[in-house]
């Protein structure tokens, strides 16, 4: 894996401090001030991992993050936000735009290198997980009537895209990459926000809810199971009579 990282940070002390030690751990750094100067630079440089401030001069780091998860190109890249933005609603914020990790400033400047690798570590498993076996690159997972198209992130139903956030796309794969496993809350805030223990497990039945009637006639295919969590239904198992969106 060719370890390219974009850095999208206007404040020009912090931008000098953390592309010196990337450079020195090994990346090769692109440093941008505007929002729209990243985009078009992810789109052609396809870097593993977009170090995002989340205030910039042009556009919200959210926004920048929402629309790298909107195009085939950054679809897939590591997004770290940077940022002085400590509240948890702000973390909840960037994982529905489809961040993976969140980090605050004033940071420690190794810690955030070791996250840096830690993120491109995970962005090269999760491609890996989520191909089936024996495919090439480009491969779909299905799930009863719905196609995952994993290098373009689409999700069909019938034949037609189905509009779903980052987020629920996220979900969904973790899910149907494993039809018939429960996950439990806990496991899916970990697996698919990155978080433990730190924020309510609610915020799962909430975006649980959301992915249902994104997926409309195949809500089903997402199944509750009371007392536990949620699994993704196996094909030679019948749907739930009634699938809760929400708690036990």
């Amino acid at each position: 894996m060719a370890k390219r990282l974009l850095l999208v940070e206007d404040e020009p002390d912090v931008a000098r401090l953390l592309v010196y030690n990337l450079e020195a751990a090994g990346w090769t750094v692109t440093h941008c001030v505007r929002g729209l100067d990243a985009l078009a630079r992810a789109r052609v440089e396809e870097p593993v991992v977009v170090l995002l401030d989340v205030m910039l001069p042009d556009m919200s780091g959210f926004d920048v993050c929402r629309k790298l998860r909107q195009t085939p190109e950054s679809a897939d890249v590591g997004v770290l936000m940077l940022t002085a933005r400590g509240d948890p609603d702000d973390r909840i914020t960037g994982r529905e735009v489809g961040a993976d990790d969140y980090v605050v400033k004033p940071f420690v400047v190794r810690e955030v290198i070791l996250r840096v690798a830690a993120l491109a570590g995970r962005i090269a498993e999760r491609k890996a997980r989520v191909v089936l076996p024996g495919a090439g690159a480009g491969a779909a997972l299905r799930l009863g009537p719905l196609t995952i198209d994993t290098s373009a992130h689409e999700v069909t139903l019938g034949g037609a895209a189905l509009a779903l956030r980052p987020l629920e796309y996220k979900l969904l794969l973790t899910l149907a990459a494993a039809p018939g496993r429960v996950f439990s809350r806990e496991d899916l805030l970990a697996e698919v926000w990155d978080i433990k223990g730190s924020v309510s497990t609610r915020t799962v039945d909430v975006h649980v809810r959301r992915l249902r009637v994104s997926l409309g006639a195949a809500a089903d295919w997402v199944e509750t199971v009371h007392g536990f969590g949620y699994r993704a239904r196996r094909d030679d198992a019948p749907p739930d009579e009634a699938p809760a969106a929400g708690g036990d």
